[in-house]
Protein backbone atom coordinates (compact mmCIF):
# COMPACT_ATOMS: atom_id res chain seq x y z
CA UNK A 1 0.00 0.00 0.00
CA UNK A 2 1.59 3.19 -1.16
CA UNK A 3 1.30 5.55 1.88
CA UNK A 4 -1.24 8.19 0.19
CA UNK A 5 -3.17 4.80 0.31
CA UNK A 6 -2.08 3.98 4.13
CA UNK A 7 -3.43 7.83 5.14
CA UNK A 8 -6.52 7.32 4.38
CA UNK A 9 -7.02 3.42 4.30
CA UNK A 10 -9.88 1.88 6.09
CA UNK A 11 -7.97 0.02 8.80
CA UNK A 12 -6.71 3.52 9.38
CA UNK A 13 -9.90 5.59 9.98
CA UNK A 14 -10.59 2.31 12.22
CA UNK A 15 -7.77 3.63 14.31
CA UNK A 16 -8.13 7.21 14.18
CA UNK A 17 -12.52 6.38 15.29
CA UNK A 18 -11.00 4.86 18.17
CA UNK A 19 -8.50 7.52 19.10
CA UNK A 20 -11.17 10.17 18.36
CA UNK A 21 -14.31 8.50 20.06
CA UNK A 22 -12.77 7.39 23.68
CA UNK A 23 -13.88 9.71 26.35
CA UNK A 24 -11.05 11.77 27.68
CA UNK A 25 -10.64 12.07 30.89
CA UNK A 26 -9.59 15.50 32.34
CA UNK A 27 -7.53 14.45 35.64
CA UNK A 28 -5.76 12.25 33.47
CA UNK A 29 -4.24 14.98 31.24
CA UNK A 30 -1.01 16.52 32.68
CA UNK A 31 -1.23 20.20 33.20
CA UNK A 32 -0.15 21.91 30.01
CA UNK A 33 -2.01 24.80 28.05
CA UNK A 34 -2.69 22.51 25.35
CA UNK A 35 -4.03 19.78 27.78
CA UNK A 36 -6.69 22.69 28.76
CA UNK A 37 -7.95 22.80 25.56
CA UNK A 38 -8.08 19.04 25.02
CA UNK A 39 -10.18 19.10 28.44
CA UNK A 40 -12.68 21.78 26.84
CA UNK A 41 -13.27 19.70 23.56
CA UNK A 42 -16.64 18.86 23.10
CA UNK A 43 -16.21 15.00 21.53
CA UNK A 44 -20.11 14.27 21.87
CA UNK A 45 -21.18 15.39 18.34
CA UNK A 46 -18.17 12.71 17.13
CA UNK A 47 -20.11 9.97 15.38
CA UNK A 48 -20.26 6.12 16.87
CA UNK A 49 -20.37 4.96 13.42
CA UNK A 50 -18.37 6.55 10.41
CA UNK A 51 -20.22 6.35 7.14
CA UNK A 52 -18.47 4.43 4.15
CA UNK A 53 -20.36 6.34 1.27
CA UNK A 54 -16.92 6.49 -1.28
CA UNK A 55 -14.61 3.85 -2.99
CA UNK A 56 -11.24 4.74 -1.32
CA UNK A 57 -9.94 4.40 -4.90
CA UNK A 58 -12.80 5.92 -6.47
CA UNK A 59 -15.66 3.88 -8.37
CA UNK A 60 -14.59 1.68 -10.84
CA UNK A 61 -15.25 1.70 -14.32
CA UNK A 62 -17.27 -1.69 -14.96
CA UNK A 63 -15.30 -4.32 -16.88
CA UNK A 64 -17.09 -5.61 -19.95
CA UNK A 65 -15.08 -6.32 -22.69
CA UNK A 66 -12.28 -9.38 -23.08
CA UNK A 67 -9.53 -6.71 -23.16
CA UNK A 68 -10.82 -4.97 -20.12
CA UNK A 69 -11.38 -8.82 -18.55
CA UNK A 70 -7.22 -9.41 -19.62
CA UNK A 71 -6.16 -6.15 -17.50
CA UNK A 72 -8.26 -7.27 -14.54
CA UNK A 73 -6.90 -10.76 -14.29
CA UNK A 74 -3.14 -9.85 -15.03
CA UNK A 75 -3.98 -6.97 -11.83
CA UNK A 76 -5.22 -9.31 -9.43
CA UNK A 77 -2.92 -12.13 -10.33
CA UNK A 78 0.05 -9.59 -9.55
CA UNK A 79 -1.89 -8.37 -6.14
CA UNK A 80 -0.97 -9.66 -2.58
CA UNK A 81 -2.42 -11.33 0.03
CA UNK A 82 -6.53 -12.47 -0.10
CA UNK A 83 -9.03 -11.22 -2.54
CA UNK A 84 -12.49 -9.83 -1.27
CA UNK A 85 -15.27 -11.27 -3.77
CA UNK A 86 -18.58 -10.86 -3.85
CA UNK A 87 -21.78 -11.50 -6.47
CA UNK A 88 -24.71 -9.63 -7.22
CA UNK A 89 -27.83 -11.52 -8.77
CA UNK A 90 -30.94 -10.28 -9.59
CA UNK A 91 -33.40 -12.71 -7.81
CA UNK A 92 -36.72 -11.83 -8.48
CA UNK A 93 -36.28 -10.19 -11.64
CA UNK A 94 -34.45 -12.96 -14.07
CA UNK A 95 -34.62 -16.92 -14.32
CA UNK A 96 -32.60 -18.75 -12.38
CA UNK A 97 -29.43 -17.22 -9.87
CA UNK A 98 -26.64 -16.28 -11.83
CA UNK A 99 -24.25 -13.37 -11.42
CA UNK A 100 -24.95 -9.78 -13.15
CA UNK A 101 -21.86 -8.19 -11.41
CA UNK A 102 -18.88 -9.65 -9.56
CA UNK A 103 -16.48 -7.45 -7.22
CA UNK A 104 -13.43 -8.61 -6.12
CA UNK A 105 -10.74 -6.80 -4.43
CA UNK A 106 -6.72 -7.45 -3.34
CA UNK A 107 -4.22 -5.71 -1.91
CA UNK A 108 -1.74 -3.86 -4.55
CA UNK A 109 -4.79 -4.67 -7.13
CA UNK A 110 -7.54 -2.46 -6.44
CA UNK A 111 -11.16 -3.04 -6.63
CA UNK A 112 -12.65 -4.27 -9.66
CA UNK A 113 -16.26 -4.64 -11.19
CA UNK A 114 -17.01 -7.16 -13.60
CA UNK A 115 -20.03 -7.72 -15.38
CA UNK A 116 -20.00 -11.54 -16.29
CA UNK A 117 -22.94 -11.16 -19.03
CA UNK A 118 -20.59 -10.67 -22.41
CA UNK A 119 -18.50 -13.72 -21.28
CA UNK A 120 -18.51 -17.50 -21.48
CA UNK A 121 -16.95 -18.10 -18.08
CA UNK A 122 -14.63 -16.04 -16.01
CA UNK A 123 -12.31 -18.73 -15.85
CA UNK A 124 -9.44 -16.79 -16.40
CA UNK A 125 -10.03 -14.84 -13.50
CA UNK A 126 -10.19 -17.92 -11.46
CA UNK A 127 -7.14 -18.69 -12.99
CA UNK A 128 -5.59 -15.36 -11.69
CA UNK A 129 -6.83 -16.36 -8.47
CA UNK A 130 -5.71 -19.51 -7.83
CA UNK A 131 -4.33 -20.49 -4.53
CA UNK A 132 -5.32 -17.03 -3.48
CA UNK A 133 -7.59 -17.08 -0.28
CA UNK A 134 -11.16 -15.77 -0.81
CA UNK A 135 -13.07 -13.80 1.78
CA UNK A 136 -16.96 -13.53 1.08
CA UNK A 137 -19.76 -12.89 2.82
CA UNK A 138 -22.38 -15.75 3.38
CA UNK A 139 -20.01 -17.61 1.21
CA UNK A 140 -23.30 -20.26 0.29
CA UNK A 141 -25.01 -17.49 -1.30
CA UNK A 142 -22.75 -16.45 -4.14
CA UNK A 143 -20.26 -19.54 -4.28
CA UNK A 144 -23.24 -21.23 -6.38
CA UNK A 145 -23.32 -18.51 -9.31
CA UNK A 146 -19.64 -18.24 -9.46
CA UNK A 147 -19.17 -21.68 -9.97
CA UNK A 148 -21.43 -21.28 -13.09
CA UNK A 149 -18.84 -18.76 -14.26
CA UNK A 150 -15.93 -21.47 -13.63
CA UNK A 151 -14.93 -19.76 -10.25
CA UNK A 152 -14.24 -21.80 -7.40
CA UNK A 153 -11.57 -20.75 -4.58
CA UNK A 154 -9.06 -22.98 -3.49
CA UNK A 155 -8.91 -21.43 0.18
CA UNK A 156 -11.92 -19.46 1.75
CA UNK A 157 -12.71 -17.28 4.50
CA UNK A 158 -16.57 -16.63 5.20
CA UNK A 159 -17.26 -13.52 7.71
CA UNK A 160 -20.56 -14.75 7.92
CA UNK A 161 -20.11 -17.95 9.46
CA UNK A 162 -16.80 -16.83 10.71
CA UNK A 163 -18.75 -14.17 12.94
CA UNK A 164 -21.56 -16.56 13.82
CA UNK A 165 -19.01 -19.11 15.73
CA UNK A 166 -17.59 -15.84 16.90
CA UNK A 167 -20.87 -15.30 18.85
CA UNK A 168 -21.87 -11.78 17.22
CA UNK A 169 -25.29 -10.62 17.94
CA UNK A 170 -26.14 -9.77 14.37
CA UNK A 171 -23.97 -11.70 11.25
CA UNK A 172 -24.90 -9.50 8.38
CA UNK A 173 -22.60 -7.89 6.67
CA UNK A 174 -23.24 -4.08 7.67
CA UNK A 175 -23.83 -5.24 11.41
CA UNK A 176 -20.54 -6.75 11.02
CA UNK A 177 -18.47 -4.35 9.68
CA UNK A 178 -20.48 -1.66 11.89
CA UNK A 179 -19.50 -3.77 15.42
CA UNK A 180 -15.87 -4.68 14.45
CA UNK A 181 -14.92 -1.92 12.60
CA UNK A 182 -17.13 1.15 13.42
CA UNK A 183 -18.12 1.94 9.74
CA UNK A 184 -21.57 1.65 8.39
CA UNK A 185 -22.14 0.57 4.64
CA UNK A 186 -25.71 0.61 2.99
CA UNK A 187 -27.78 -1.81 1.87
CA UNK A 188 -30.31 -0.04 -0.01
CA UNK A 189 -29.47 -1.77 -3.28
CA UNK A 190 -29.00 -5.42 -2.00
CA UNK A 191 -31.96 -6.31 -3.49
CA UNK A 192 -32.02 -4.07 -6.89
CA UNK A 193 -32.48 -5.35 -10.14
CA UNK A 194 -28.78 -6.05 -10.89
CA UNK A 195 -29.72 -6.97 -14.91
CA UNK A 196 -30.37 -3.57 -15.50
CA UNK A 197 -27.50 -2.04 -17.42
CA UNK A 198 -26.34 0.73 -17.73
CA UNK A 199 -25.80 0.00 -14.05
CA UNK A 200 -26.35 3.49 -12.23
CA UNK A 201 -23.18 4.99 -10.34
CA UNK A 202 -24.81 4.90 -6.87
CA UNK A 203 -24.83 0.99 -7.39
CA UNK A 204 -21.56 0.75 -8.75
CA UNK A 205 -20.55 2.98 -5.42
CA UNK A 206 -22.34 -0.03 -3.47
CA UNK A 207 -20.78 -2.73 -4.97
CA UNK A 208 -17.62 -1.63 -4.93
CA UNK A 209 -17.77 -0.82 -0.80
CA UNK A 210 -18.95 -4.45 -0.39
CA UNK A 211 -15.64 -5.48 -1.03
CA UNK A 212 -13.79 -2.49 0.44
CA UNK A 213 -13.15 -3.68 3.84
CA UNK A 214 -13.43 -7.94 3.94
CA UNK A 215 -9.67 -7.83 4.43
CA UNK A 216 -9.59 -5.65 7.66
CA UNK A 217 -13.27 -7.36 8.59
CA UNK A 218 -11.31 -10.87 8.23
CA UNK A 219 -8.52 -9.83 10.39
CA UNK A 220 -10.77 -8.89 12.92
CA UNK A 221 -12.70 -11.82 13.10
CA UNK A 222 -9.29 -13.69 13.06
CA UNK A 223 -8.16 -11.93 15.74
CA UNK A 224 -11.37 -12.41 17.73
CA UNK A 225 -11.64 -16.28 16.93
CA UNK A 226 -7.96 -17.22 17.99
CA UNK A 227 -9.05 -15.30 21.35
CA UNK A 228 -11.53 -17.58 21.98
CA UNK A 229 -9.67 -20.78 20.89
CA UNK A 230 -12.10 -20.54 18.13
CA UNK A 231 -9.92 -20.15 14.61
CA UNK A 232 -9.54 -24.25 14.09
CA UNK A 233 -13.42 -24.26 13.79
CA UNK A 234 -14.14 -22.01 11.54
CA UNK A 235 -11.45 -23.30 9.12
CA UNK A 236 -12.95 -26.66 9.61
CA UNK A 237 -16.00 -25.11 8.71
CA UNK A 238 -14.47 -23.82 5.56
CA UNK A 239 -12.46 -26.46 4.41
CA UNK A 240 -15.99 -28.52 4.49
CA UNK A 241 -17.70 -25.74 2.44
CA UNK A 242 -14.99 -26.48 0.15
CA UNK A 243 -14.95 -30.26 -0.17
CA UNK A 244 -18.83 -30.27 -0.29
CA UNK A 245 -19.17 -28.29 -4.07
CA UNK A 246 -21.78 -26.29 -5.08
CA UNK A 247 -25.33 -27.73 -4.02
CA UNK A 248 -26.46 -30.85 -6.41
CA UNK A 249 -29.54 -30.04 -8.52
CA UNK A 250 -32.82 -30.55 -6.12
CA UNK A 251 -35.18 -33.98 -7.09
CA UNK A 252 -38.73 -32.46 -8.93
CA UNK A 253 -38.35 -28.92 -7.48
CA UNK A 254 -41.80 -28.24 -8.42
CA UNK A 255 -42.82 -29.88 -5.01
CA UNK A 256 -40.81 -26.37 -3.27
CA UNK A 257 -43.98 -24.53 -4.80
CA UNK A 258 -45.41 -22.42 -1.67
CA UNK A 259 -48.39 -23.90 -0.48
CA UNK A 260 -47.99 -27.56 -1.88
CA UNK A 261 -48.27 -28.83 1.46
CA UNK A 262 -51.88 -27.91 1.63
CA UNK A 263 -52.64 -30.46 -1.65
CA UNK A 264 -53.66 -34.12 -0.38
CA UNK A 265 -54.95 -35.07 -3.93
CA UNK A 266 -52.25 -36.61 -6.61
CA UNK A 267 -54.39 -35.19 -9.03
CA UNK A 268 -54.38 -31.74 -7.78
CA UNK A 269 -50.72 -32.25 -7.11
CA UNK A 270 -50.20 -33.47 -10.82
CA UNK A 271 -51.66 -30.35 -11.54
CA UNK A 272 -48.86 -28.15 -9.78
CA UNK A 273 -46.44 -30.19 -11.39
CA UNK A 274 -47.58 -29.05 -14.96
CA UNK A 275 -48.53 -25.93 -14.38
CA UNK A 276 -44.67 -25.07 -12.39
CA UNK A 277 -43.50 -26.46 -15.59
CA UNK A 278 -44.80 -24.65 -17.84
CA UNK A 279 -44.40 -21.65 -16.39
CA UNK A 280 -40.67 -22.56 -15.59
CA UNK A 281 -40.20 -23.60 -19.48
CA UNK A 282 -41.62 -19.91 -19.96
CA UNK A 283 -39.53 -17.88 -17.72
CA UNK A 284 -36.53 -19.73 -18.73
CA UNK A 285 -37.41 -18.59 -22.32
CA UNK A 286 -38.28 -15.40 -21.33
CA UNK A 287 -35.26 -15.05 -18.83
CA UNK A 288 -37.86 -13.76 -16.34
CA UNK A 289 -37.98 -14.52 -12.48
CA UNK A 290 -41.21 -17.50 -12.91
CA UNK A 291 -43.09 -15.43 -9.90
CA UNK A 292 -43.32 -12.97 -12.15
CA UNK A 293 -44.98 -14.96 -14.76
CA UNK A 294 -47.56 -17.20 -12.46
CA UNK A 295 -47.36 -16.61 -8.40
CA UNK A 296 -47.34 -19.56 -6.93
CA UNK A 297 -50.20 -18.88 -4.95
CA UNK A 298 -52.12 -19.26 -8.19
CA UNK A 299 -50.75 -22.33 -8.82
CA UNK A 300 -51.84 -24.11 -5.80
CA UNK A 301 -55.41 -22.73 -6.04
CA UNK A 302 -55.96 -23.52 -9.48
CA UNK A 303 -55.14 -26.95 -8.79
CA UNK A 304 -57.55 -27.40 -6.25
CA UNK A 305 -59.87 -25.69 -8.01
CA UNK A 306 -59.51 -27.73 -11.41
CA UNK A 307 -61.04 -25.18 -13.81
CA UNK A 308 -62.63 -26.70 -16.72
CA UNK A 309 -62.64 -23.76 -19.45
CA UNK A 310 -60.32 -20.70 -19.57
CA UNK A 311 -63.07 -18.48 -18.10
CA UNK A 312 -63.03 -20.66 -14.45
CA UNK A 313 -59.53 -20.30 -15.07
CA UNK A 314 -59.52 -16.99 -15.30
CA UNK A 315 -61.99 -16.59 -12.18
CA UNK A 316 -59.40 -18.02 -10.28
CA UNK A 317 -57.42 -15.81 -7.35
CA UNK A 318 -54.24 -14.67 -9.18
CA UNK A 319 -54.99 -15.36 -12.92
CA UNK A 320 -55.78 -11.67 -13.32
CA UNK A 321 -53.67 -8.85 -15.12
CA UNK A 322 -52.96 -8.92 -18.94
CA UNK A 323 -50.22 -10.87 -18.87
CA UNK A 324 -51.84 -14.12 -17.14
CA UNK A 325 -54.71 -13.26 -19.60
CA UNK A 326 -52.62 -13.86 -22.50
CA UNK A 327 -51.01 -16.86 -21.63
CA UNK A 328 -54.44 -18.51 -20.04
CA UNK A 329 -54.37 -21.01 -23.09
CA UNK A 330 -50.86 -22.20 -21.88
CA UNK A 331 -52.07 -22.61 -18.24
CA UNK A 332 -54.98 -24.25 -19.58
CA UNK A 333 -53.29 -26.77 -21.49
CA UNK A 334 -51.18 -27.59 -18.10
CA UNK A 335 -54.43 -28.32 -16.30
CA UNK A 336 -55.43 -30.33 -19.07
CA UNK A 337 -52.42 -32.40 -19.26
CA UNK A 338 -52.84 -32.90 -15.67
CA UNK A 339 -56.29 -34.57 -15.70
CA UNK A 340 -55.33 -36.69 -18.61
CA UNK A 341 -52.22 -38.53 -16.72
CA UNK A 342 -52.22 -41.75 -16.16
CA UNK A 343 -49.04 -41.82 -13.59
CA UNK A 344 -49.84 -39.67 -11.03
CA UNK A 345 -46.71 -38.21 -9.07
CA UNK A 346 -46.67 -39.90 -5.40
CA UNK A 347 -47.70 -37.11 -2.48
CA UNK A 348 -44.21 -37.76 -0.69
CA UNK A 349 -40.79 -38.41 -2.29
CA UNK A 350 -39.06 -41.32 -0.61
CA UNK A 351 -36.85 -40.14 2.01
CA UNK A 352 -34.52 -41.60 5.07
CA UNK A 353 -35.12 -38.64 7.14
CA UNK A 354 -37.16 -39.21 10.37
CA UNK A 355 -41.23 -38.26 11.15
CA UNK A 356 -41.62 -35.10 12.51
CA UNK A 357 -40.50 -35.35 16.48
CA UNK A 358 -43.68 -34.10 17.60
CA UNK A 359 -44.66 -37.75 16.47
CA UNK A 360 -41.73 -39.65 18.10
CA UNK A 361 -43.37 -40.04 21.76
CA UNK A 362 -45.72 -42.65 19.84
CA UNK A 363 -43.70 -44.03 17.32
CA UNK A 364 -40.89 -44.12 19.83
CA UNK A 365 -40.65 -43.16 23.04
CA UNK A 366 -36.82 -44.15 23.49
CA UNK A 367 -35.95 -41.88 20.74
CA UNK A 368 -37.99 -38.43 21.72
CA UNK A 369 -36.52 -39.61 25.06
CA UNK A 370 -32.75 -39.30 23.96
CA UNK A 371 -34.09 -35.80 21.42
CA UNK A 372 -35.65 -34.24 24.79
CA UNK A 373 -32.70 -34.65 26.73
CA UNK A 374 -29.80 -33.76 24.21
CA UNK A 375 -31.56 -30.26 22.94
CA UNK A 376 -31.65 -28.28 26.15
CA UNK A 377 -28.01 -29.64 26.91
CA UNK A 378 -26.95 -29.17 23.77
CA UNK A 379 -28.53 -25.31 23.52
CA UNK A 380 -26.66 -24.79 27.18
CA UNK A 381 -23.34 -26.09 26.09
CA UNK A 382 -23.98 -24.13 22.66
CA UNK A 383 -24.56 -20.60 24.97
CA UNK A 384 -21.28 -21.21 27.08
CA UNK A 385 -19.32 -21.43 23.85
CA UNK A 386 -21.42 -18.19 22.29
CA UNK A 387 -22.10 -19.32 19.08
CA UNK A 388 -25.53 -20.45 17.61
CA UNK A 389 -26.70 -24.18 18.55
CA UNK A 390 -27.64 -25.11 14.48
CA UNK A 391 -23.91 -24.30 14.24
CA UNK A 392 -22.80 -26.03 17.11
CA UNK A 393 -24.44 -29.25 15.46
CA UNK A 394 -26.82 -29.31 12.60
CA UNK A 395 -30.49 -30.00 13.90
CA UNK A 396 -30.55 -32.22 11.24
CA UNK A 397 -27.75 -34.83 12.70
CA UNK A 398 -29.04 -34.61 15.76
CA UNK A 399 -32.68 -36.00 14.66
CA UNK A 400 -30.94 -38.70 12.80
CA UNK A 401 -28.84 -39.76 15.90
CA UNK A 402 -31.49 -39.54 18.13
CA UNK A 403 -33.82 -41.78 15.51
CA UNK A 404 -31.08 -44.32 14.54
CA UNK A 405 -28.40 -44.09 16.91
CA UNK A 406 -25.68 -46.33 16.93
CA UNK A 407 -26.01 -50.15 19.07
CA UNK A 408 -23.83 -49.10 21.82
CA UNK A 409 -24.06 -45.65 22.85
CA UNK A 410 -20.39 -45.25 23.41
CA UNK A 411 -17.43 -42.33 22.38
CA UNK A 412 -16.41 -43.95 19.47
CA UNK A 413 -19.51 -45.04 18.05
CA UNK A 414 -21.66 -42.07 18.87
CA UNK A 415 -18.53 -39.98 17.06
CA UNK A 416 -18.31 -42.25 13.77
CA UNK A 417 -22.11 -42.14 13.49
CA UNK A 418 -21.48 -38.16 13.61
CA UNK A 419 -18.72 -38.13 11.37
CA UNK A 420 -20.81 -40.34 8.92
CA UNK A 421 -23.44 -37.48 9.01
CA UNK A 422 -21.39 -34.80 8.17
CA UNK A 423 -20.18 -33.34 11.58
CA UNK A 424 -16.91 -31.75 11.61
CA UNK A 425 -14.11 -32.83 13.61
CA UNK A 426 -14.52 -29.78 16.14
CA UNK A 427 -18.60 -30.31 16.09
CA UNK A 428 -17.11 -33.93 17.70
CA UNK A 429 -14.96 -33.31 20.26
CA UNK A 430 -17.25 -30.93 21.68
CA UNK A 431 -20.90 -32.97 21.46
CA UNK A 432 -20.13 -36.47 21.11
CA UNK A 433 -19.52 -36.62 25.57
CA UNK A 434 -22.72 -34.76 25.53
CA UNK A 435 -24.49 -37.35 23.49
CA UNK A 436 -23.04 -40.44 24.88
CA UNK A 437 -24.35 -39.13 28.39
CA UNK A 438 -27.61 -37.49 27.22
CA UNK A 439 -28.45 -41.86 25.21
CA UNK A 440 -27.13 -43.51 28.44
CA UNK A 441 -29.48 -41.72 30.85
CA UNK A 442 -32.20 -39.38 28.81
CA UNK A 443 -34.45 -37.36 31.59
CA UNK A 444 -37.77 -39.26 31.69
CA UNK A 445 -40.59 -37.88 29.25
CA UNK A 446 -43.46 -36.36 30.87
CA UNK A 447 -46.24 -38.12 31.34
CA UNK A 448 -49.03 -37.28 28.54
CA UNK A 449 -52.27 -37.93 30.73
CA UNK A 450 -50.62 -35.39 33.05
CA UNK A 451 -49.47 -33.28 30.58
CA UNK A 452 -53.30 -33.29 29.19
CA UNK A 453 -54.74 -32.61 32.50
CA UNK A 454 -52.58 -29.67 32.65
CA UNK A 455 -53.02 -28.56 29.37
CA UNK A 456 -57.00 -29.00 30.18
CA UNK A 457 -56.90 -27.10 33.25
CA UNK A 458 -54.93 -24.38 31.96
Amino acid sequence: MSPADQQDSPTKRSRDRSQRTARVKPEAIPASPESAEIADLDLSEIPEVIELDTPRDGVPLVINTAEGLSRAAKALAAGTGPAGVDAERASGFRYGQRAFLVQIRREGAGTWLIDPEPFEDLKIIDEALRGVEWILHAASQDLPCLYDLGMWPDSLFDTELAARIAGLPKVGLAAVVEQLLGFGLAKEHSAADWSTRPLPEPWLRYAALDVEVLAELREELVELLTADGKLEWVNEEFHAILQVGPPAPRVDPWRRTSGVHQLRDRRQLAAVRQLWQERDALAQNRDVAPGRLLPDSAIVVAAKAMPNTIPQLLAVPGFNGRAVHREAPRWMRAINEAKALKELPPLHLPSNAPPPPRAWTDKDPAAAARLATARPRLAALAKDLKLPVENLLTPDFLRRLCWRPPELFELESIAAALADLGARGWQIKLTAPLLVEAFNHPDPLPNKDATAEGSASN
